[in-house]
């Protein structure tokens, strides 16, 4: 089972925490690799990086960029696998909690 997150706690006891347009831009798109980073994955799955992990799948996806060519339902049972997290939403959730508190500075 994932561990909880404590970001919205984090947050809350931070001193001095940057504006959110300094961190990102609004229509600014974040590279999967960088909400994946290796710390993260490292940490939660059995690989390296997400691009390693999607080649892994029992998909003819090769990395990420083709990640739309896992079914779901596959999708989720090889997260469930290979991963902490039970399911594909609980792992994209972290890894955004993960992003945002690298961001913030608050891990």
């Amino acid at each position: 089972m994932a561990r909880q997150s404590n970001l919205e706690e984090a947050a809350e006891a931070a001193a001095d925490l940057p504006d959110p347009r300094d961190v990102v831009g609004k229509d600014e798109e974040i590279p999967l690799e960088e909400i994946f980073d290796a710390a993260f994955m490292t940490e939660n799955t059995d690989f390296e990086t997400f691009d390693e992990m999607v080649a892994a799948s029992p998909s003819e996806a090769t990395d990420a960029d083709e990640l739309g060519r896992i079914p779901r339902g596959e999708w989720d049972e090889f997260v469930a696998e290979t991963t902490v997290f039970e399911d594909e939403e609980a792992f994209v959730f972290a890894a955004r909690d993960h992003w945002v508190a690298k961001k913030l500075g608050l891990n």
